[in-house]
């Protein structure tokens, strides 16, 4: 009896479990374009968590029924069950995998395919799926909090952010209707399904009778985080870009600046927290797949159950696969399957003898491996790093001028250049592609655009409307931060062209202008993020600041 009491985990590390795999797929999933957005989501989630708090009764009654399935409901019947539970469980992973997959060669390592990523993260989660439940409690127990309260620093440093006019988009009383609400409660239902698999888990909890608590508690915080990021996003990104976007968690943190720009670009470091959370959502999976396998005398599923996850996670027809058919599968089978299940084993009302199960241990290497940096492994010397982009029409179709800093002289290194000193790089082509497979071609370094901070377009593509190119290429460039400042001229090369005193090049002294400026003049700056609203919002471009060589010296007129 002493033994299984010490492998078991406390009310805390249940807790703090639940957060760790809950997070990432909520934050990534239920907003943006097809999830659920505005005031009836508010109102439907506040709902479903009233209906979730009375299910956790329910799922800790059912927990001695689902010790064995097989003593429970009998040979037939108990594999039956347990075999729908598995299914969801590789459904669910290779969503959540395939997510990963395409998630971070996007966002956070570029060069690298979506497939081994996939393969080494599967393959490390899948690593302690047979060992004991204290090591996931004890993981938990450590990270499970730095998590959360990372989660909430990230989200109090987008505050800032926020914009009052755009609160107010998401009150739509309109929209607050009996189907948006009922559509909003049940989605957030689906994506708390994974709660249903509690039973498998709270056996190996400490006074489990009592884990009711601590059970509606993690769904307390998840689902306060929810309503905190239904106001947050459109506040800060606006209503129209948050249903457009496919996943909206991932450019709030572009815009945000730590005070004193001591650390430009540390949305990567919200990137790792959701990538942490993944990752461990992953092993959960691959954990209770192994526990539902056992109790239902199914075998067992050490080697084939991670390799069914990552052949679902790459399994496509027609450009679609789990990402695109999950959602019906969970909306329409699992979750109305996982009900049944559980109401049938209550009202049979056997109870099986408790047994000790092993669990896993989550791929924490794998996190570890992913965060090494925000690109391939290439050395900073290897890298060009644009402080300042010129966009202008040209002969061919566009133009594109990259402004690079003195990189001698802003870390403070006499020697020359290797180039000579060359700083701005024209290149031209039909459009972006062509542009991309021109940079590739002639130049030796990797295209870094993680430090650009200054956007020039020219005045002709701000009249014949290609600006909108111009955006869409710029989304589609993750590592470009959402704070940097645009301007018009009416040649965009001339600009970037210029030199100033000390051979301050025009991406540095256009930013030095704007930051030391009075507060009122920076406020009539135009950033790339204000930009994406008003293109979300109305389709049109905002009067943006023009910036002129005026005898020598460079003007902005605001």
């Amino acid at each position: 009896m002493k033994f299984a009491e010490n492998n078991r985990i406390s009310h805390r590390q249940l807790y703090r479990q639940m957060i760790l795999a809950f997070l990432a797929p909520f934050m990534l999933c239920i907003f943006g374009r097809g999830g659920i957005n505005g005031i009836s989501a508010v109102a439907g989630i506040l709902l479903a968590l009233v209906l979730l708090g009375f299910y956790v009764i329910l799922l800790i009654r059912l927990t001695p029924s689902f010790e064995d399935l097989v003593k429970s409901a009998g040979g037939f019947v108990g594999r039956i069950i347990g075999l729908f539970f598995l299914i969801y469980i590789l459904l669910a992973g290779g969503y959540l995998l395939a997510l990963l997959r395409r998630l971070i060669p996007a966002s956070l390592i570029t060069g690298i395919s979506g497939r081994w990523i996939a393969f080494w993260a599967i393959l490390v989660c899948s690593v302690g799926s047979s060992r004991g439940m204290q090591r996931r409690g004890r993981m938990a127990e450590v990270s499970g909090g730095l998590l959360l309260g990372g989660i909430f620093i990230m989200m109090g440093l987008c505050v800032p952010q926020a914009r009052a006019e755009y609160f107010t988009e998401v009150i739509q009383w309109g929209e607050l209707t009996a189907e948006n609400v009922w559509r909003s409660f049940y989605g957030v239902l689906c994506a708390f399904s994974a709660i249903g698999l509690l039973p498998f888990l709270l056996g190996d909890v400490e006074k489990y009778g009592s884990a009711g608590k601590t059970a509606a508690g993690g769904i307390l915080t998840l689902g306060g985080l929810l309503v905190g990021m239904e106001l947050l996003l459109p506040a800060v990104l606006g209503y129209d870009r948050v249903k457009s976007e496919s996943y909206p968690v991932l450019p709030l943190l572009d815009g945000a600046d730590l005070p004193g720009n001591v650390l430009a670009r540390f949305d990567v470091i919200w990137m790792g927290f959701l990538l942490y959370s993944l990752l461990f959502a992953i092993g959960s999976l691959l954990h209770y797949g192994e526990q539902i396998i056992r109790k239902s005398h199914l075998g067992t599923g050490r080697l084939w159950v991670p390799a069914m996850v990552f052949l679902i996670s790459l399994l496509e027809e027609n450009g679609k696969g789990a990402l695109d058919y999950f959602g019906w599968c969970l909306g329409y089978i699992f979750v109305p399957g996982i009900l049944i299940c559980q109401i049938y084993m209550l009202l049979l009302g056997k109870r099986g003898r408790r047994k000790k199960i092993p669990a896993a241990v989550t791929g924490i290497l794998v996190f570890c491996l992913f965060l090494g940096g925000c690109g391939v492994a290439v050395e900073p010397e290897k890298r060009a790093y644009p402080m300042a982009l010129g966009v202008d029409a040209s002969s061919e179709g566009l133009l594109l001028v990259y402004g690079m800093p003195d990189m001698s002289e802003s870390t403070g290194q006499e020697k020359e250049e290797e180039d000579g000193g060359a700083r701005v790089l024209q290149i031209s082509g039909g459009d972006f592609v062509q542009i991309e497979q021109a940079y590739d071609r002639s130049q030796e370094k990797l295209l870094d655009m993680g430090h650009l901070q200054v956007l020039v377009l020219g005045r002709t593509l701000v009249e014949d409307g290609r600006w909108r190119l111009v955006l869409d290429y710029l989304k589609q460039e993750n590592l470009v931060g959402e704070d940097l400042y645009v301007f018009e001229a009416e040649n965009a090369a001339e600009i970037l062209k210029w030199n100033g005193e000390e051979n301050s090049s025009a991406g540095e002294y256009i930013t030095g202008m704007m930051e030391n400026r009075m507060s009122g003049e920076k406020r009539a700056a135009v950033t790339l993020r204000e930009l994406f609203y008003e293109k979300y919002k109305e389709d049109r471009l905002l009067k943006l600041p023009f910036v002129r060589v005026d005898n020598g010296s460079l003007e902005i007129d605001v």
